[in-house]
C-alpha cells in the first residue's frame, strides 16, 4: 500500500520543476520590456516631429512634381542622390503626417531587422539561448544607437538625416541575412542579388554608409579565413565581393551625376579639397573629439550587458557543426575594431570640408559607423560572457553574473530615459508653436496676401529662417512657397 500512494511522486516532480523553472526561462523576455518601452516612448514622440529646414523645400516639390520631380531635382542639381531622393519624397508625399509617423515606421524597421540578424547570427553559429534573449539584445542595441548619440532629434526624428544616416547603415547591416539563411543554390543566387542591389541602392543613398560598407565588405574579402568557418568562407567572399561591386557601380552613378558636379563646385569654392594635407589633420583631430565624446557615453553599456548575457546564455546546439565561427573566434574583435576606425576616420574626412573643424557638431554623420561600434561592443560582451561562463565565477555564481547585466542593462535605459523624455517635451512645444503659425500663415495666403512674418521655431538645433539674428534667411524662400506666398519676413 505505500508502494502504491508514493508511486506518483517521481512522474510529478519533472512536472513540478518545469513549472517552477518557466519564469527562469522567461526572463529575458521580461528584460527587453525595458529598452522596448524606451523605444515605444520614442515612437510616440515622433507625433511632435514637424518640418523644418531641407524639407521646407522638400515638401512643395514634392507637392508641384511629385516625387520622381524630387529624385530628378536630386540628380541633376542637388547632390546626384538618386535613393536619397525616393525615400525622401516617400515622406514628404504626406507633409506633416509623413513628419510623423517616420520615427514609429523607421524605429519599428530598424529593430526588426536587428533582431532578424541577431536570431540568424545564433542559428548559424549553431548555439540556442532562452527565449527573449534575441530580441533583448536587439532592443539594446537599436535603442543605444538610436539614444545615446549626443542629438536624438537629428538622430532618429529628422527625416532627411535619418534616411541617410540612420536607417542606411540598418539596411547595410540587414543585406547580410539573404546571406545567412541561404540554403542551396537558389538561396545564394538570392544573397548575391540582394548584396548586389542593396550596394547600388546605398551608393545612390549615403556616400558615408557606402565607405563603411566597403571597409567592412573588404575585410571579409581579406580576413575570410580567420573571421568564418571552413563551409562559409568562399561563398562569403564571393558576396562580399558582389556587394563592393554594387557599391561601386552606385557610387558611380551619384559621383558622375550633374547634381554631384554641382555640389562639388560649390563647396569646392569654398574649402580646401578632402585629400589636402590641411583637410586629412584637420579630419583626424576632428575624429579623435568625436571618438573621445563617444567613449565617454556610458549609456552605451546597455549594448555590452546584453551582449554578455547572450554569452551567459548561449548553449551550443551538440552534435552540429559550426557553419559560421572559427574555432577561435576572438579574431572578430581586433579586425571589427580596425574596420571601425579605419571607416570612422574616411567618413569623417569625406564630410570634413563641407563642415570643417564642425564637423564634431554634425553627430548625424557619425552614425554611418556608430551602428558597427554598437554592434562591436555586444560582440565584446558576448565573448566576456562566454568567457565567464566557462570560468570559476560562472560555475559558482552564473546567476549572480547574469543578475548583475541584467542591472547594467536596466541601468543603461534609466540613463537614456531622462535626455528623451526632455527631448520629448521641447518637441511638443514646437509642435504647438508650429502648428498655432500653419495656421496663421495657411489662413493669409487663403485671403490674398502675399507677404508675412515667420517667427522661426527651432528644437534639436534645426535650421530655421532667419537664423544667426536674421543674417541667415535659408529656407525663408522655401517657407514662403510652403504657404504660396512670394516671400516672408522675420516675425517676432
Amino acid at each position: 500500500m505505500a508502494t502504491g500512494t508514493s508511486a506518483p511522486a517521481p512522474a510529478e516532480a519533472p512536472a513540478a520543476r518545469r513549472d517552477s523553472a518557466a519564469p527562469r526561462r522567461f526572463w529575458p523576455l521580461a528584460l527587453a520590456i525595458l529598452p522596448l518601452g524606451l523605444l515605444a516612448l520614442a515612437s510616440w514622440y515622433g507625433r511632435h516631429t514637424r518640418p523644418s529646414a531641407d524639407e521646407w523645400c522638400f515638401i512643395p516639390q514634392v507637392r508641384d512634381d511629385g516625387i520622381l520631380g524630387l529624385v530628378s531635382t536630386f540628380y541633376l542639381t542637388d547632390n546626384g542622390r538618386v535613393a536619397n531622393g525616393l525615400l525622401v519624397g516617400l515622406y514628404t508625399k504626406f507633409p506633416v503626417a509623413g513628419h510623423q509617423w517616420y520615427g514609429p515606421v523607421s524605429g519599428a524597421l530598424m529593430l526588426g531587422l536587428l533582431w532578424a540578424l541577431v536570431a540568424v547570427l545564433l542559428r548559424r553559429a549553431r548555439v540556442t539561448v532562452p527565449r527573449g534573449v534575441p530580441l533583448l539584445v536587439a532592443a539594446m542595441v537599436c535603442a543605444a544607437f538610436l539614444l545615446a548619440t549626443p542629438n536624438t532629434y537629428k538622430t532618429f526624428y529628422w527625416p532627411a538625416a535619418s534616411v541617410s544616416h540612420t536607417l542606411a547603415p540598418v539596411l547595410c547591416a540587414a543585406a547580410a541575412i539573404p546571406l545567412l539563411r541561404g540554403r542551396g543554390r537558389g538561396g545564394r543566387i538570392t544573397a548575391l542579388a540582394v548584396v548586389a542591389g542593396a550596394g547600388v541602392f546605398m551608393g545612390t543613398l549615403s556616400e558615408e554608409a557606402s565607405v563603411v560598407s566597403l571597409v567592412a565588405l573588404a575585410a571579409v574579402v581579406l580576413c575570410a579565413p580567420v573571421l568564418l568557418a571552413g563551409r562559409l568562407r568562399r561563398y562569403a567572399r564571393v558576396w562580399a565581393l558582389a556587394g563592393m561591386a554594387g557599391v561601386t557601380a552606385g557610387t558611380l552613378i551619384l559621383i558622375t551625376s550633374p547634381g554631384s558636379r554641382n555640389r562639388r563646385t560649390r563647396y569646392d569654392a569654398e574649402s580646401v579639397s578632402m585629400l589636402a594635407p590641411e583637410s586629412l589633420w584637420g579630419s583626424l583631430v576632428a575624429y579623435r573629439e568625436i571618438l573621445t565624446i563617444v567613449l565617454g557615453t556610458w549609456q552605451y553599456a546597455g549594448a555590452v550587458a546584453a551582449g554578455v548575457l547572450l554569452g551567459l546564455l548561449a548553449r551550443r546546439e551538440s552534435g552540429r557543426e559550426r557553419v559560421l565561427l572559427p574555432p577561435r573566434p576572438g579574431v572578430v574583435l581586433p579586425i571589427g575594431a580596425a574596420v571601425l576606425l579605419v571607416s570612422g576616420y574616411l567618413c569623417t574626412v569625406i564630410t570634413y570640408p563641407v563642415f570643417g573643424a564642425a564637423v564634431v557638431r554634425a553627430e548625424r554623420t557619425w552614425n554611418d559607423y556608430l551602428l558597427l561600434f554598437v554592434l562591436l561592443l555586444t560582440a565584446a560582451g558576448a565573448f566576456i560572457g562566454r568567457a565567464l561562463r566557462h570560468g570559476p565565477l560562472g560555475r559558482r555564481g552564473g546567476g549572480t553574473l547574469a543578475a548583475g547585466a541584467a542591472l547594467v542593462c536596466a541601468a543603461s535605459v534609466a540613463g537614456l530615459a531622462p535626455p528623451l523624455m526632455g527631448l520629448g517635451e521641447r518637441m511638443e512645444v514646437r509642435a504647438a508653436a508650429w502648428d498655432r503659425q500653419d495656421a496663421r500663415l495657411h489662413a493669409a495666403a487663403a485671403r490674398g496676401e502675399t507677404v508675412m512674418p515667420y517667427t522661426p521655431t527651432r528644437v534639436g538645433l534645426m535650421l530655421e529662417p532667419f537664423a544667426a539674428n536674421g543674417r541667415r534667411t535659408w529656407p525663408a524662400q522655401c517657407v514662403a512657397d510652403y504657404y504660396n506666398l512670394e516671400r516672408v519676413t522675420r516675425g517676432g
